[in-house]
């Protein structure tokens, strides 16, 4: 993949945290009335929320958001998102979901909206796509091609390639922020002291998830909503707004960078819970 291309067009395009006794004696001593059970329903169960992040940050990322989530008592999951290719990445999560009871939002925030576009086909569990600020590829479609039809953000300049040997023989390329552009690049809202800590600890990602085409899009058969962050420098937000239009997305948009889950976890938390809502019907 060609660094100075993946994130900018070509010239002519430029244009988502006792008493028991005797209550037992009460029980048998009264008998409830007929229609008691029928004035007290139990809590219906709340759906699985799963966070799936994006590149150059971990699971820790959504900490603000399961707070959030955990406290209007959704049950969270985060697991890792192995950065290694999409293929292998969605198989990966498609295995996981399939280990969550019930019914399950599925989240994923920059590059995790590829994964999760892959990983939820087929999955009658997944009730809603959470897109924070991600991806949402057509079969095909990889996110070089259509970050080509767009203005250039500032991430391809800031990122670092990495050599790395591939198991089988033959060498990769891992892709970090530069240390010092990860705060102005990717997390402009946030404290730097946060950020700091962020661009020392990055997980980078395999260039070649910029150049694997998608094989499935479950955005076409499962709903789906989108946080569009209007400051971000990593992903136009034009790009978004045209992802999220062609998938009939939910749509809302707040003044965030590229790192809405660590900047407006309460936004972010807002559009999970109305997709949440949805699978209540």
């Amino acid at each position: 993949m060609n660094l100075k291309t993946a994130f900018r067009p070509t010239r002519k395009r430029v244009a988502a945290l006792g008493a028991v006794a005797g209550a037992a004696a009460l029980a048998l001593a009264v008998t409830p009335p007929a229609n008691a059970t029928a004035e007290h329903h139990a809590p219906e169960k709340k759906p699985t929320v799963v966070l799936v992040h994006g590149a150059f940050v971990d699971g820790s990322s959504w900490n603000g958001v399961i707070k959030l989530l955990q406290r209007d008592g959704y049950p969270v999951a985060a697991p890792a998102n192995p950065l290694r290719g999409l293929a292998s990445d969605a198989e990966y999560l498609k295995s996981y979901l399939a280990s969550v009871k019930g019914p399950i939002v599925l989240v994923g925030h920059s590059y995790g909206g590829s994964v999760i576009s892959q990983a939820a086909a087929g999955n009658h569990n997944v009730k809603a796509l959470v897109y924070i600020a991600a991806f949402a590829q057509d079969k095909g479609e990889t996110v070089t091609e259509l970050n080509s039809k767009f203005p250039a953000t500032e991430l391809g300049t800031a990122l670092n390639p990495v050599p790395f040997p591939l198991p089988g023989g033959g060498t990769g390329t891992d892709l970090y922020v530069k240390t010092d552009k990860f705060h102005d690049v990717f997390a402009a809202d946030a404290p730097k002291s946060v950020t700091d800590l962020a661009a020392v600890t990055q997980r980078p990602v395999s260039a070649s998830v910029f150049d694997e085409k998608p094989t499935e899009a479950a955005w076409k058969t499962i709903p789906s909503w989108d946080l569009i962050t209007t400051q971000d420098k990593a992903i136009n937000p034009d790009e978004q707004r045209f992802m999220a239009k062609r998938a009939h997305a939910h749509t809302m948009e707040v003044n965030s960078s590229h790192a809405a889950p660590v900047s407006h976890p309460g936004a972010v938390t807002r559009i999970i819970e109305q997709a949440a809502g949805h699978t209540a019907r």
